[in-house]
């Protein structure tokens, strides 16, 4: 399904001479901008704008079209790291693959919190399998909303700690595009071309997105490092009339990716690192991933009544990808990359066969093609009903039919290094290392209630999930697949998962607010896995005193069952296997303010700032032992690894309408990649860092845009992880300038 450049050129030119008609005089969506979202008539987002973000019974954050451009990230990363409560971990410098937590949730591949787009489930296999392999490339997105607390059992399957939804292009009111080009440092690129227009009946957008890079790590021997990124999207809207007795809308969503980026999961020793971070052991030079991903959506919109109406979509996501990377070394016996990068001194000769200093024997590199492929399809509805003027009342009633499955059919490739170059020598059976289908049909439904009398705003809710996980092992012998080894596993899951949460202004200055909900994650496909449970408390304050606008929220998460996964990114096998870590403890506090300095001056200049902080206190309860992953043997009131206990982002900008000066600043507190209490040796640390960016941006006329971002202006070199082997660095001094044309 691959979309050539030239049927986009073709697409374009089409649409500039339909363009030329005569515009319609539809008002009915002339209030549809993305800040406004909460009144878009078809809404598939949870918050939709700073107002709404005020209004809840739960902590939320809304990350606006103008907060997404004023730094022009592409990193996902960059973008969350001002929203109080998340934690992550970087891998690739470029965010391609993030490692997001939400209040403490593990942070491996996202895979503990709810990732929507455009409201709808778009992790890969986000039940069955739902490490974040494949995530919306953050460039197309025009907004962000993260929702955290009570409210959160309108978005499962993931309650604990909160869900994101990223929201695409909207299809524009009237006739409209831009183009946006940008140029830097190791040839990195982006190019980004958007067309829209709505009619009466019709509306549509049409979005080309294309990131790129060279990349700045440097391959011995030499090679490329970097990646290409590739996004088309479609929507077409078909609406009856706005005078309609009964309005009506059907939304057709189609958008396609394609990614191939040579990166790997070899990293480098700790005195490697020291010398120079950013190097790339010769033995990974065959490293590739190569991924597609398609997402069809069908989004019903019918209003009865200005107080009732249901939105109903249908959609199917498909994803693949083959990640060609070295997993092991095998002199005498086969050793993990991270057990010997971890250990060089324990492994000195199959450290050096790593570098390439010495030619090798054949079939002494294990390079496995992680091959899979993945889909997600299902339908869900929700209708909501609102009565009342002394008391406003609202109902929402949600529901969610949803299959989707992991395919794996991998195998190990041997290679030998010859003249430091990396030579196949064996080339494997397909299916041969890992041949199985993880699968699971799950229903869902959930019912919310919000009534608002004066100053008090309440929303019990509850949730229910009906899961069903199944495994389909067909052994290691069998690439046919006939059946004749098949081992078989199956696991399922029924819960409710009830919240509530209030709301009461004691002024237009002051509101207070809270809640207790039940956080739930689907375990595995094991018999005997235990879902993750927990009982989760916020309470806060929003507040708009003398100009500083804000909120302070503290939390506590009390785990009954804390999962954890043997997930190779993570150290493990792969196997994606779950198991019960017991009980854990996460609690915490966010602080955000928010001021203009030059608020109280007749001055055309503004100066706001933006603070941000994050304290994270999240230890186990109990004692267990791993064999896999990150956690190893634990004792009770252990830290958990890979969350930084303190964390701020500082935001400050000079701007007025003609230009626009922003600086970032980003400090992460140091972190253990194990379980432990007490300092922390350096074999187990990441540590503390702050990192800082520029923007600018020049609006030289209405329709133009010059802007330019300066990444880690100090040229902080800072680890970021341990995982999956070895120490990989945070991106380096990094510049970007890009022109923009809108009309």
């Amino acid at each position: 399904m691959k979309i050539s450049l030239s049927f986009l050129s073709l697409f374009v030119v089409t649409t500039l001479l339909y363009s030329q008609e005569e515009k319609s005089k539809d008002t009915t969506f002339s209030n549809q901008k993305i800040e406004h979202l909460n009144e878009i008539i078809l809404s598939s987002n949870i918050l939709g704008s700073k107002f709404e973000v005020k209004n809840r019974t739960g902590s939320a954050y809304y990350l606006s079209p103008q907060d997404l451009q004023q730094f022009g990230y592409t990193d996902i990363n960059k973008v969350l790291r001002a929203v109080p409560g998340i934690s992550l971990y970087e891998e690739d410098g470029f965010g391609l693959r993030p490692n997001i937590s939400l209040r403490g949730t593990s942070p491996e591949r996202s895979s503990k919190i709810t990732i929507m787009e455009d409201g709808v489930l778009i992790a890969p296999a986000p039940y069955s399998a739902p490490s974040a392999y494949y995530f919306p490339t953050v460039g197309r997105i025009e907004a962000i909303e993260v929702l955290k607390g009570s409210s959160q059992v309108q978005y499962g399957p993931y309650t604990t700690g909160g869900a994101i939804n990223l929201v695409s292009k909207q299809t524009p009111k009237d006739f409209s595009g831009d183009v946006r080009f940008t140029y830097g440092t190791y040839n990195s690129r982006n190019t980004e071309a958007t067309i829209g227009d709505s009619k009466e009946n019709f509306g549509f957008v049409a979005q080309y997105y294309n990131y790129n890079s060279d990349g700045f790590k440097s391959l011995d021997g030499g090679g490329n490092t970097g990646f290409d990124k590739t996004d088309y999207l479609g929507k077409f809207q078909l609406k009856s009339n706005p005078d309609a007795k009964v309005f009506q809308a059907l939304t057709f969503k189609i958008q396609y990716s394609e990614e191939t980026a040579n990166e790997t999961y070899l990293g480098l020793t700790q005195e490697d690192f020291d010398a120079n971070p950013y190097r790339r052991y010769v033995a990974s030079s065959q490293d590739k991933m190569e991924a597609e991903h398609q997402q069809f959506q069908v989004h019903h919109f019918i209003k009865f009544t200005p107080n009732f109406k249901i939105n109903t979509t249908a959609y199917k996501n498909t994803f693949s990808r083959n990640w060609y990377k070295l997993e092991d070394i095998n002199l005498s016996e086969g050793i993990g990359i991270a057990t010997i990068l971890n250990n060089p001194s324990q492994f000195p000769e199959e450290y050096t066969a790593i570098t390439g200093a010495v030619d090798t024997a054949d079939d002494v590199f294990g390079v496995k093609a992680n091959n899979r492929s993945y889909e997600a399809k299902g339908i869900q509805s929700i209708v909501n009903f609102n009565f009342g003027n002394t008391v406003y009342q609202d109902i929402e009633l949600g529901f969610r039919y949803h299959e989707d499955f992991e395919d794996r059919f991998q195998w190990k490739d041997k290679f030998a290094i010859q003249n430091h170059q990396m030579i196949r020598t064996t080339v494997a059976r397909k299916g041969s290392d890992a041949n199985r289908i993880s699968s699971a049909n799950a229903f869902a439904a959930h019912i919310l209630y919000k009534a608002t009398f004066n100053k008090l705003t309440i929303t019990p809710g509850v949730r229910y999930e009906n899961i069903t996980l199944n495994k389909k092992d067909f052994g290691k012998n069998d690439s046919f697949r006939t059946g004749i080894n098949l081992n078989t596993d199956k696991n399922k899951v029924d819960v409710f998962i009830p919240g509530i949460g209030v709301n009461y202004k004691f002024s237009k200055a002051v509101s207070l607010f809270g809640g207790v909900h039940k956080g739930f994650a689907p375990p595995g496909n094991t018999e005997g896995t235990n879902p993750e449970k927990s009982t989760n408390v916020e309470l806060g304050t929003r507040f708009n005193i003398k100009g500083i606008t804000g909120e302070v929220v503290g939390y506590f998460n009390d785990y009954e069952n804390l999962l954890g996964s043997d997930l190779a990114a993570s150290g493990g096998t792969g196997s994606l296997d779950q198991f019960n870590a017991g009980q854990a403890l996460v609690k915490g506090v966010e602080l955000l303010l928010n001021y203009n300095v030059m608020q109280e001056t007749n001055s055309h200049l503004k100066l706001p700032l933006t603070f941000s902080y994050t304290l994270t206190d999240a230890k186990f309860q109990s004692d267990f032992e791993s064999e896999v992953g990150i956690f190893g043997v634990v004792k009770n009131g252990d830290q958990i690894p890979y969350i930084a206990k303190n964390q701020f982002n500082i935001t400050a900008a000079l701007e007025n309408s003609v230009f626009n000066i922003s600086l970032s600043g980003r400090y992460t507190d140091a972190f253990r990649t194990q379980s432990g209490t007490g300092a922390i040796p350096q074999k187990f640390e990441i540590g503390s860092h702050f990192v800082m960016d520029v923007a600018a941006r020049y609006f030289y006329s209405p329709g133009i845009t010059i802007f330019t971002n300066v990444l880690n202006v100090l040229d902080t070199e800072y680890e970021v992880a341990r995982l999956p082997a070895g120490l990989r660095p945070g991106a380096p001094f990094m510049v970007n300038a890009g022109i923009g044309y809108s009309f």
